[in-house]
């Protein structure tokens, strides 16, 4: 199965991507020349570790019929100056109250099978190609 994303410009140094029916703005921050309109690509990048290791942890309750108040996720990433990228980042889960001690272990498991941490883990192939507008079907 192949899955496109089609890639737009509409100005400035917006980027916005087309994906199933979905349509995602990005933006440079206002340091980095763009208008600060929308999160930044990298930024869209780490949040959706934290959204996905989430979306995890909250599908676990919901099938143990687990209450999620109080359910709270946070990720921590700590950057390198010297490569110039984050070198480790901490997902730090916080329970609600009255979580069955049982299913601390099992949470912490489901959490790690997020399909964009296990893409990071084990990467695809990048290829890049050029296609000039004569190439164009």
């Amino acid at each position: 199965m192949t899955k496109v994303i089609q890639v737009s410009f509409p100005g400035g140094k917006r980027i916005d991507a087309h994906i199933d029916d979905m349509h995602i703005r990005t933006d440079q921050s206002i340091r980095q020349g763009g208008d600060g309109s929308a999160p930044e690509p990298f930024q869209l990048f780490l949040a959706s570790i934290a959204t996905c290791a989430g979306i995890y942890a909250w599908q676990f309750c919901q099938t143990r019929h687990v209450s999620t108040e109080g359910l709270d996720l946070k990720m921590t990433c700590d950057f390198d100056p010297t490569l110039k990228r984050y070198r480790e980042m901490t997902l730090v889960l916080t329970l609600p109250n009255g979580f069955p001690e049982q299913h601390k272990e099992s949470i912490l498991r489901a959490i790690d099978l997020c399909a964009v941490k296990k893409h990071i883990m084990d990467p695809p192939v990048f290829t890049i190609e050029v296609e000039s507008p004569q190439g164009r079907k």
